[in-house]
């Protein structure tokens, strides 16, 4: 009897649940790399210029699958030490996720490689400025939005056109989320300018759970008010 009561205690403390957290993030992190490496790998390589844009697009395509695996596996990961099984979760999340995944991060991808040519080329296009500011304002909005509708895409089963609604009702709705998901962003934006996408990529899985416990409020209010 004791020795069953140890082994409930087993793994409750904080020190193994921050040994647990870690080891989840650890293996997460190593299969984001696994499923995104070809498309990493050559965004590493490609030089930052306009038109390069399309091409980095292409590398990127992978990520949207791996993210929501991500998120999926770190939000459904099991708390007990000794029942640990991120692989598993995440390649769960990926096989239910990828299409979904998809169809959210596919249009997104597309705006932004508009977008990023319309930069790349703003000196040659003969427009007022206050357009290429518009043009940013679009882009951070647009990420905001794929980053709410990737989490709601990997936790619930909705129809696109309604994970789409759901990630443009969720930016007003919970501003506290919105403000904080667009510093994760400028936190991204400054290891991609100060190091490199690189280094961003081997902190994903550091990134996705924040974004994961920021998305709390949100992933309540739709549990409760739109799969009822």
């Amino acid at each position: 009897m004791a020795g069953d009561a140890t082994g409930r205690r087993f793994g409750s403390g904080p020190l193994s649940r921050a040994a647990a957290l870690v080891y989840s993030l650890l293996v997460v992190e190593l299969l984001l790399l696994l499923a995104t490496v070809p498309g990493l790998a050559g965004l590493v390589l490609l030089e930052r210029d306009a038109a390069n844009v399309p091409l980095a697009a292409l590398c990127l395509l992978p990520l949207g699958p791996a993210l929501s695996a991500a998120v999926y596996a770190l939000r459904r990961r099991q708390r007990e030490l000794t029942d640990l099984s991120p692989a598993r979760l995440f390649w769960r999340g990926y096989r239910a996720n990828a299409a979904g995944a998809l169809k959210i991060w596919v249009p997104w991808l597309l705006g932004m490689t508009v977008i990023g040519v319309n930069l790349g080329n703003f000196s040659a296009a003969g427009v007022p400025g206050w357009w290429a500011v518009l043009l940013v304002v679009i882009a951070v909005i647009a990420t905001l939005w794929v980053t709410n509708a990737l989490v709601i895409t990997s936790l619930f089963v909705f129809r696109a056109v309604d994970v789409a609604k759901l990630a443009a009702y969720a930016l007003g709705r919970f501003p506290g989320a919105t403000v904080a998901n667009l510093c994760l962003l400028v936190v991204a934006a400054g290891v991609v300018l100060v190091a490199s996408e690189a280094v961003l990529a081997l902190l994903a899985s550091v990134f996705t759970a924040v974004l994961g416990r920021q998305a709390r409020p949100m992933n309540t209010e739709v549990e409760e008010r739109f799969t009822q």
